[in-house]
């Protein structure tokens, strides 16, 4: 699932592409992307200028002149593509917004999980998804004071934790693994066992985490490609997440993977030791 650097590279591509362009026609090829009522949605879109793309955690906000939102999720595949080339549709292109020249903003989802939602603007925080959601790295609220009573009051192991999108958001599979093993913290320690200094390395190293997978755009581990066509790069930095069975990068044990939560996790049983 594109986490928050891979969204945020898929923002920054959108919106050098469709800032400031008019919709012109809405097609909804798969309606149950939308939640809500689809003619609505078509209704209220077709007509609007994209006046910005905003993004809150794995989220995308797509900003209308109309007081309207696009709240997008990509889901485990969802990806986006500007194109005037009729062969850039194909069977999963499930949503298809022209723009007024002549470029079509598609949504293509082969696996159907992605969702859209349209939103009243001036009231996106009291939307159900976007209310719930935890501060998120890089952001002024992602602070001590605000992280740590969220996770302190969890028994649950730490890696189950950070995945919690209403404790902190934006990061995922990927992200929390490479965090927990630069942090040196066992993903199964139960999260109040952390101290003061554990919970400042997270945040501190999270911040940085997610400034280099941003800059790097994102990590192309299995699908993920931005709104221009392109793979991240961030694949090639990572330390732990999909190495098992090769050496940790700073001690040389072989790393291992182990279901946490149900979710694939690798970590280094020397370095990362349960508390």
């Amino acid at each position: 699932m594109p986490e928050m650097p891979e969204v945020e590279t898929v923002r920054r591509g959108l919106i050098a592409q469709v800032k400031g362009h008019k919709i012109m026609n809405v097609e909804i090829r798969y309606p149950d992307l939308i939640t809500g009522d689809v003619n609505q949605f078509i209704e209220f879109t077709t007509g609007a200028t994209i006046t910005d793309i905003g993004r809150r955690a794995k989220f995308l906000l797509i900003h209308l002149d109309n007081g309207y939102t696009i709240i997008s999720h990509l889901r485990m595949e969802g990806r986006y593509r500007i194109s005037a080339d009729p062969s850039a549709i194909d069977k999963h292109s499930h949503a298809i917004f022209t723009l007024d020249n002549g470029k079509k903003m598609i949504y293509n989802d082969v696996r159907k999980f992605g969702r859209m939602q349209l939103w009243n603007t001036d009231q996106l925080e009291e939307n159900k998804s976007i209310k719930k959601l935890g501060p998120e790295p890089l952001s002024a609220a992602f602070t001590f004071t605000n992280l740590k009573p969220r996770i302190m009051r969890h028994h649950k192991d730490i890696k189950t934790v950070l995945l919690d999108q209403s404790v902190m958001s934006g990061l995922g599979n990927i992200y929390v693994d490479e965090v927990l093993w630069k942090v040196k913290i066992h993903p199964e320690t139960p999260a109040n066992h952390l101290s003061d200094e554990d919970i400042q390395n997270i945040i501190e190293t999270s911040n940085q985490e997610m400034k280099t997978a941003i800059e790097a755009g994102g990590s192309t581990v299995r699908s993920y490609i931005d709104a221009t066509g392109h793979k991240g790069n961030m694949q090639n930095s990572l330390k732990v997440y999909g190495k098992e069975g090769t050496p940790c990068p700073r001690c040389g044990t072989e790393i291992e993977k182990i279901k946490v939560g149900g979710r694939g996790t690798h970590f280094c049983p020397k370095c990362q030791v349960v508390k």
